[in-house]
């Protein structure tokens, strides 16, 4: 195996030990296949955390995996042997058929071991650990009885994959070039002009970085050119690169996609009678959902509403196990910027033959729900149609038609179509009020740029009652899909948020203590239990600081094969149906209600069902990715856009507080920046957790999370998108820090003297 460029040894540990224990041979192998720089004695021992005693223990352990034939020495150097081990790390390709999964070593030298070898991956029905295309895993491999190994493996737990090569931004000077680095931890490396490649300025690309020389200085060769974000006008293709998001579309898949042919009236009831409208921002460029309500006529349901969702029907143009499918499955989901969006589905599924153009048949599974008076489902059915949108309307333009504004497209259709379906919603607003969800609305800016791919404003879109209509529509039929497949007894992929952990509501209540707002301190705590405190929060005008705390104790929604509810919206199954063209998750409930309910061919096949965990493990972390990489480009976008006021005061609030600084969100941008604690004053300042802020050793001088400041901007790195602030508001006081100054040393992480605030 040769030789991995020197760096220093990640700090991401294996989780098979505890630092300073003896480790496992797993844990060895795993750290040996994702850490190809440790590679003798010392430098696991060091990345262990082996110490005094262990010393000779750890010895022995590898001493042993050597005799197993689990590792091979060479030289001073330690490697996995060229015959795989018995557990060892393989990587299944991303284009992998996830009915039959090949997979080969994480870590492998041809030139040293030979060609690397094929692992079938087994995927027995039961098993606890279900991986997919693009997953790396922890395996245990079986080689067989023959001379020539036939290796199988068992799929022992999913890893995390190490992030790719280092990119960065190439920037040519009067020296040649220099890299700018993505990553703001990261600094800038020159790049020798014989190393540039077909590299230009302002190309983003991926470097390789090697050491020479006695001094170690690093050398950086341009090794691939992505792509140039200036000329593109896509500052996402940084965070898409950074992140692997696939982003181009296989010939097979387009070639798949362009030979689709309409869906007929055949197979499906014809609701075309129906006048359903879509109701979408005024920019979408597809429409997925469609709804109408009317009176309930029946005289047992005085006062009810019947309320129709009709959603496309994606699955009759993706089917099991075809390019589309495992495309879709690959991207797991759409991805937003503000310069493009990297769809889930080529154009001519998401654009045209799915999208529920005003006036055109369209197929859509659909569902209809009977409310009562008091909002509440009494019945529901699903039903495979045709129908024909009667209207496209954004949100603003419904809202004004019921405000009072109507125009020429929502005139006609105000008294037989849009009031009734008000109605309809403010009955669900009561349901809505009793079962008391989560009531944590935080706003959420957008980015709007020019035609060159520059920030022209950023602006807090008004939360209007058309939005609550639509998304309480959706998750009533999100409600009645899980409730449909669970009577049916068929499998399905839930959405899933569990409770907040001891631990944070623990931290949650120190913090509301130190506001003197008291919390139930029951651990078995509901939704209502934070939405009292939101709303005494907001009586006292602290808002800002326990919105973000009660925010920072949720547990992160998820899919799971298995439901445990969704303590957010206090629903005990929940699954999502209503946005196939975008997540892959809501393609497989389709799917699941075509099997169950009998209303077609091309529903859930049974080698599907006993992949759903892994489904669920594989889309969790896309839709995990895809806010990664929204967020990124956010950062950048908005650094570009300050890049050029260095210098200036802004207000903002501390967002964030932690040992070394504080980071501030700056109120007209919603810009993201860090204040170093060593930069904030004459004092030695400490972080206190249970109150979310740093106070000053002598002075008492206090900054808390949700505090209004005053800052100026010092430094941007628009590359990176990161933002210094210098602080120039005074503290509040408070009694100083029980931790007597001078008493000890300050870390690193606490405030060394610094200059005084201005």
């Amino acid at each position: 195996m040769a030789k991995a460029p020197t760096k220093r040894p990640s700090s991401k540990r294996s989780r098979h030990f505890a630092v300073g224990e003896l480790p496992s041979r797993e844990a060895v192998l795993e750290a040996m296949a994702n850490e190809p720089d440790l590679d003798g004695k010392r430098d696991l021992a060091k990345y262990f955390g082996i110490k005094g005693d262990m010393r000779t223990p750890f010895k022995v352990l590898l001493r042993e995996m050597e005799g197993e034939g689990l590792i091979a020495r060479k030289r001073k150097s330690l490697r996995p042997t060229a015959m795989l081990p018995a557990v060892t790390v393989l990587d299944i390709p991303a284009d992998a058929d996830p009915d039959h999964l090949i997979a080969y070593p994480a870590s492998w030298n041809e030139e040293d071991e030979g060609e690397r070898p094929r692992v079938e991956v087994l995927q027995p029905k039961g098993a606890r650990v279900v991986p997919g295309p693009g997953d790396r895993i922890l395996a245990r491999i079986d080689a067989g009885d023959e001379l020539v190994p036939h290796y199988t493996a068992r799929a022992m737990k999913i890893l995390d994959k190490p992030r790719r090569g280092q990119i960065g931004i190439v920037r040519l000077d009067e020296g040649g070039a220099r890299l700018v680095p993505i990553d703001r931890k990261q600094r800038e490396m020159r790049i020798a002009s014989g190393d540039l490649g077909e590299a230009r300025d302002g190309d983003l690309v991926e470097v390789e970085v090697k050491t020479s020389g006695r001094m170690m200085i690093p050398r950086t060769r341009v090794t691939t050119v992505v792509g140039n974000p200036e000329s593109e006008g896509a500052i996402s293709l940084i965070a898409i690169h950074n992140l692997e998001i696939p982003y181009r579309f296989p010939n097979a898949v387009l070639k798949e996609a362009e030979a689709a042919a309409e869906a007929s009236l055949q197979g499906r009831e014809d609701w075309r009678h129906i006048p359903l409208v879509t109701i979408d921002p005024a920019d979408a460029k597809d429409h997925d959902d469609a709804v109408y309500a009317e009176p309930d006529t029946d005289e047992k349901n005085p006062g009810g509403h019947v309320v129709y969702v009709a959603i496309a029907d994606v699955a009759a143009y993706v089917r099991p196990g075809s390019a589309l499918d495992k495309e879709a499955y690959l991207r797991g989901n759409s991805v937003y910027f503000p310069d493009r969006v990297v769809p889930m589905l080529p154009e001519r599924i998401s654009n045209d033959l799915c999208s529920l153009k005003q006036g055109v048949n369209r197929p859509s599974l659909a569902v209809r729900m009977v409310l009562g008076a008091d909002g509440r489902k009494k019945s529901h059915s699903f039903h495979r149609v045709l129908f024909r949108s009667a209207a496209r309307l954004s949100y603003q333009q419904a809202q004004a038609a019921i405000d009072g504004n109507p125009d020429d497209v929502t005139g006609p259709i105000l008294e037989p179509i849009l009031k009734p379906l008000w109605t309809a919603y403010h009955a669900m607003t009561r349901a809505r009020e009793k079962r008391s969800p989560l009531d944590l609305d935080l706003p959420e800016r957008k980015i709007l740029l020019d035609d060159k791919g520059m920030v022209t404003r950023i602006h807090v879109p008004e939360r209007l009652e058309a939005h609550r209509l639509i998304e309480e529509m959706m998750i009533a039929a999100n409600v009645a899909a899980a409730e449909t497949l669970e009577q049916r007894r068929t499998p399905l992929l839930y959405r899933v948020h569990d409770s907040p952990s001891r631990e944070k509501l623990a931290a949650l209540r120190e913090f509301l203590s130190s506001l003197d707002l008291p919390f139930a301190k029951s651990e078995a705590v509901r939704p209502v239990d934070f939405n009292r405190i939101l709303a005494r929060a907001r009586s006292e005008n602290k808002i800002e600081q326990v919105s973000e705390m009660v925010l920072r104790s949720q547990a992160q929604a998820e899919y799971a094969s298995e439901n445990y509810g969704h303590f957010g919206l206090n629903l005990d199954r929940y699954a999502h149906f209503t946005s196939p063209i975008r997540r892959y998750a809501d393609l497989v409930v389709h799917r699941a209600l075509i099997r169950a309910l009998g209303l077609g061919e091309d529903g859930l096949r049974e080698q599907d069902i006993a992949g759903l965990p892994g489904v669920a493990q594989h889309i969790s972390s896309t839709e995990r990715r895809a806010m990664a990489a929204e967020r990124e480009t956010a950062d950048r976008l908005l650094a570009q856009y300050l890049a050029g006021q260095v210098g200036a005061r802004f207000e903002g609030r501390i967002s964030g507080v932690i040992k070394s600084g504080l980071f501030v969100r700056l109120a007209e941008t919603g810009a993201d920046g860090f204040i170093p604690a060593s930069s904030i004053g004459g004092d030695f300042y400490r972080f206190m957790e249970e109150q979310q802020a740093l106070i000053g050793d002598r002075t008492g001088e206090r900054f808390r999370l949700g505090d209004d400041v005053m800052v100026r901007l010092l430094e941007v790195a628009p590359v990176a998108g990161a933002l210094r602030f210098e602080l120039l508001s005074e503290g509040t006081r408070v009694k100083p820090s029980s931790v007597k100054r001078g008493s000890r040393r300050p870390s690193s992480g606490q405030a060394r003297m610094g200059r005084r605030k201005k």
